[in-house]
């Protein structure tokens, strides 16, 4: 209803706007044999532990190569098995990192497109069975690669057919266009640590702000063409911008603004929330989520924006100014006002934390606290204002959201634990006490002094493999006593936050000296498989 009664400014005949969704879904596949030989892999959907395989994706030789025949005939089954479900599966093609693909369908309104997704991620697993393969749609399965990601295309459109964020022929249409692109800015600004919580994940938050995934601080990229159209709203005489005209894109009869033509696309891959031509592209969805989420947030936020713009709009009209004077008056104090939500640079840099912290930009980065977003003031009052969702059902899904991931970081470490101490101390030891016969063997041939030349070696390597064994053991231990500290909490929250702070952490110090050994012992003997086998399809 918001975004209809802003359109009745433009096009009175309109009676109904809907959101449209077009996901993109990210995934990879692995042998089925090697994943069930990978704990890890079964019990949590990512590895952890595994050293970088000497070649990963460096030479982008899997992104722009051919789909692998057997890769091609699980696409083909899963297309037609989707088609039967009506699902409108469109593009396939090869993702960066090795083993890792995407797929993509036409889009559709967004209730539907949340809903044929679901039922997608479920079909994927079942047809890769059938090919020998386990789809993996964790958001950072493997470290130290590109992680998988559900950018979010989302629009909004008419019954009449007009698409509301892509520039049009006419003033009114070209009004309208840099009016719902504000708009639509103005909910992302006032919401950003909102819909930063509805992305957030403990399986996403491996992935956000590495290796092409957007970071953790939501921002909009609108590619220069858009900035400098804004700007020049903004800045120009109000008599100026009456002038709007354009040809196959947007054109102002102004000499320093381009044209803007509908199918501008942008390469800023750190962005997670950027405008793309004719939509808005929501980047920091995982690959593993519920669309329904980001979806909820982001339409819930653009439709208050909406009503607060037409409530401030009738005011002037009230008051007897002219409707589109009124709409260019409201347009610009809204340009000003979410310029904070603007960012074109590199999402990665120091620099840009310490800008968005200046900004009024959420940074913060524990999962457990984002979703404390859910609770504000502000987001409840947008959810009950809209009839979308209650006090008490926010504070129910955030009491799920909390344990939820306080369990997946319960099971990761009990995981962690166990390959640690029943597979790795193992191998490590038994290739530590085959070099130790090896030096026995060595004393007992040769004189001492060249016995302890040629043992130096083998010498020094079981002396790592000590060191590093009694860190796993310590570390292991030291992270059963942080969990059996947490699990005495009963706030479901600050369970969360301590599992955030204080096991987490632990996994990773643990997972450090393992790689550490997957370089020492010897490749026969180590029982995981490793990343070089995992990630290139034979």
């Amino acid at each position: 209803m918001a975004a209809t009664d802003v359109c009745h400014y433009f096009y009175p005949d309109v009676k109904k706007v809907q959101s449209n969704l077009g996901w993109e879904q990210e995934y990879f596949l692995v042998d089925e044999g090697l994943y069930s030989a990978r704990p890890d892999l079964l019990l949590t959907g990512r590895t952890l532990m595994g050293h970088d395989s000497a070649k990963n994706q460096q030479m982008d030789d899997h992104y722009f190569g051919t789909i692998p025949d057997r890769v091609q005939a699980f696409m083909k089954d899963l297309e037609i098995q989707a088609l039967e479900l009506s699902i409108p599966c469109k593009t396939r093609h090869n993702e960066v990192a090795p083993n890792q693909f995407e797929l993509a369908p036409i889009f559709e309104e967004t209730n539907l497109a949340v809903d044929h997704n679901m039922l997608l991620m479920s079909l994927m697993k079942k047809v890769a069975r059938k090919h020998g393969f386990r789809v993996l749609l964790h958001e950072k399965p493997f470290d130290g690669i590109n992680g998988s990601g559900k950018h979010n295309n989302w629009s909004l459109s008419t019954d009449t057919g007009v698409l509301l964020h892509a520039p049009g022929k006419t003033p009114v249409d070209n009004l309208r266009f840099a009016v719902f692109i504000v708009e639509t800015l103005m909910g992302v600004y006032k919401h950003n640590g909102l819909l930063k919580a509805s992305i957030m994940s403990a399986t996403n938050a491996h992935r956000l702000g590495a290796n092409e995934a957007p970071p953790a601080i939501i921002s909009s990229f609108l590619g220069t063409q858009l900035s400098d159209l804004l700007d020049h709203i903004e800045k120009s005489d109000k008599e100026d911008l009456f002038t709007m005209a354009g040809k196959q894109g947007m054109k102002l009869d102004i000499p320093e603004i381009p044209e803007l033509f509908i199918d501008n696309t942008d390469r800023n891959r750190t962005s997670p929330f950027a405008f793309t031509g004719n939509r808005f592209e929501f980047r920091a969805v995982g690959s593993e989520a519920n669309c329904a989420s980001a979806m909820i947030a982001l339409n819930s936020a653009v439709a208050e924006a909406l009503n607060n713009f037409k409530k401030r709009v009738d005011a002037l009209i009230a008051k007897g100014e002219d409707k589109t004077s009124a709409i260019i008056d409201i347009l610009r104090e809204d340009i000003k006002t979410c310029k904070p939500i603007r960012f074109d640079g590199n999402g990665y840099s120091d620099e840009w934390v310490e800008e968005a912290q200046k900004r009024g930009l959420d940074c913060e980065k524990s999962c457990p606290v984002i979703f404390d977003r859910y609770l504000d003031q502000s987001s409840i009052d947008m959810f009950e204002s809209l009839n979308v969702m209650s006090k008490k059902e926010l504070e129910a899904r955030n009491e799920v959201k909390w344990e939820t991931y306080t369990k997946k970081i319960q099971i990761e470490a009990r995981v962690m634990g166990d390959l640690s101490m029943n597979h790795i101390i193992p191998v490590a030891t038994h290739y530590q006490s085959m070099l130790l016969k090896n030096v026995q063997n060595i004393r007992s041939v040769f004189p001492e002094d060249k016995a302890a030349k040629l043992s130096e070696r083998n010498i020094k390597i079981i002396e790592e493999i000590s060191e590093r064994t009694k860190a796993i053991e310590t570390g292991v231990e030291e992270l059963v006593n942080a969990r059996k500290v947490a699990n005495k909490i009963t706030d479901e929250r600050t369970k969360a936050v301590a599992y955030h702070d204080t096991v987490e952490p632990k996994m990773d110090t643990i997972r450090y000296q393992i790689d550490k050994l997957e370089l020492l012992v010897e490749d026969d003997l180590w029982t995981l498989p490793k990343y070089r086998e995992l990630l290139f399809i034979r």
